[in-house]
């Protein structure tokens, strides 16, 4: 990155305060000719992309454990967290509503001067509905249409109601839409600044990265909201020129990180003092089956030279830890390493499933299919001829949705809470545990649907949050209950 997280933010922290001395009469304030009076723009939008990195990025094994990943080896409290906490699930809460907060002062200081600052205001319109998108999907019903109005000029509204899910989809997709045909008509000479992380300032990626968005979102309603997603899909796909997509791996959503004290990447940094997680049974037999080579990028063989995983809720940990595979080198070990919101093969993907159910995407689910997993392998530095070994064998296209479930759920290894959701929605990975027990001693056949609302919901907004839990018939607060988009059956 150009310019150095540290630098950037201990600007924001200098920039965000005024010196105030003293008077006689304590009515003139002194303010420092050296600081800034307000907060730029683009230091403010590099704040909300690094804490976003930091809480999703810092995700191992909430996320990683129910997408069938990553399992604890020690300290065996694989679900202790699932509890209503302004910890883990409820920093997440409060990284989308502070993070929705921070990029609508950025709108706001920029209103008067939109044209000149048409580039940020869609990164920060973009990276609000991404927000929206990830902490749906993660709880639900959430507030949305009242919610961030608590000041008088907003509408004093502090209680915030709930909205439903399945108003909330289509609402995101159409502000996506907008942003998209707003870009489609052309880019200005004004820039985005040095605090743009994601994409270095170049409002073509962000473009790309809007367009894949609508198409993850369309994907994920196809099977509650058919109508929708097929004509966002085919939209897309109509008029690559007008809506492009992320489709190289230099496209890629990644989060680079700084790499010295206190921005090292989230998983690095966990593994410098601690060894409490290994690969998933699971994960691990399901490559080894099917002959992934993948498998040496994304795990590390155990003491003895084989790939093994551990299994998730076990009462006693493996011994010793290092008889269990670990965390591959590209995944764990860099602490400049990545955190991945959107991977150019998972567009090959969608592609390949929408062709399955019949949209109009101007290429076969074959190719699209060949060209997800080449797309992968190159993330995972897989050489050609292994590449072409895997889909001549076990890979090898079969003409079925669960052969691109199962292949995309390896490929979004690290971007845990897109597998989550993939599971959810699809069932794959099908071996994933069953027979689980929650904090509060119900028994269920399935992995947590939703995350708890946090505990400072029922402690400043309990009326609204409780009518919430009853709306959506939840009865165990650990595990809520399938969420709008997930049909699957016999699941509880």
């Amino acid at each position: 990155m150009k310019i150095r997280i540290l630098e950037w933010l201990s600007l924001s922290l200098i920039a965000s305060f005024l010196i105030i001395g003293c008077t006689k009469t304590f009515d003139e304030i002194n303010t420092d000719p050296d600081a800034l009076s307000t907060v730029p723009s683009t230091n403010i939008l590099a704040d909300v992309l690094r804490s976003t990195a930091t809480q999703q990025g810092g995700d191992i094994d909430g996320y990683g454990t129910y997408a069938g990943y990553i399992v604890k080896i020690q300290y065996l409290d694989h679900l202790g967290g699932l509890v209503p906490s302004n910890n883990t699930w409820g920093n997440r809460w409060y990284n989308c509503y502070w993070g929705n907060t921070q990029l609508n002062t950025i709108l706001d200081n920029t209103a008067n001067t939109a044209v000149g600052n048409q580039k940020i205001r869609w990164a920060a319109r973009i990276w609000q509905n991404y927000l929206w998108l990830y902490t749906v999907d993660a709880w639900g019903d959430i507030p949305y249409t009242e919610a961030l109005k608590g000041y008088p000029d907003k509408g004093g509204i502090l209680l915030s109601k709930y909205d439903k899910q399945q108003d909330i989809y289509p609402a995101v997709m159409d502000s996506l839409k907008t942003i998209a045909d707003e870009m489609a008509a052309g880019f200005g000479d004004d820039a985005i600044g040095d605090g743009d992380f994601l994409f270095n300032g170049d409002a073509s990626k962000w473009q790309k990265f809007c367009n894949s968005l609508r198409l993850r979102a369309a994907m994920r309603i196809s099977a509650v909201n058919a109508p929708l997603a097929k004509t966002t899909i085919e939209e897309i796909l109509g008029n690559s020129t007008k809506y492009p997509l992320i489709t190289t791996t230099e496209d890629n959503a990644y989060f680079i990180w700084q790499g010295s004290t206190p921005y090292f990447e989230p998983w690095y940094d966990n593994s410098r003092t601690r060894d409490d997680h290994g690969m998933s049974d699971i994960f691990i037999d399901h490559m080894a089956s099917m002959e992934d080579p993948r498998i040496a990028s994304i795990a590390k063989p155990a003491n003895d030279g084989v790939y093994r995983g551990f299994q998730n809720g076990p009462k006693v940990q493996p011994s010793p830890l290092s008889s269990i595979s670990h965390i591959g080198a590209i995944y764990r070990d860099n602490k400049t390493g990545f955190t991945s919101y959107y991977k150019s093969c998972e567009t090959y993907y969608i592609l390949a499933e929408a062709a399955m159910l019949g949209y109009n995407v101007g290429m076969t689910a074959a190719d699209a299919y060949d060209k997800a997993v080449r797309l992968s392998m190159a993330d995972n530095n897989i050489s050609d001829t292994d590449i072409t070994s895997y889909l001549n064998g076990k890979g090898k296209w079969n003409n079925t949705k669960e052969r691109i479930w199962w292949d995309e759920w390896v490929a979004l290894f690290k971007e845990n809470h897109e597998a989550w959701c993939l599971y959810r929605r699809t069932g794959v990975p099908t071996t994933n545990y069953p027979s689980l027990t929650s904090i509060y001693g119900i028994a269920h056949n399935d992995q947590p649907f939703r995350l708890p609302y946090p505990q400072n919901q029922y402690d400043y907004n309990d009326v609204q949050v409780k009518l919430a839990v009853k709306n959506q018939g939840i009865v165990d607060y650990s595990w809520g209950k399938q969420l709008w988009w997930d049909t699957r059956t016999n699941v509880h």
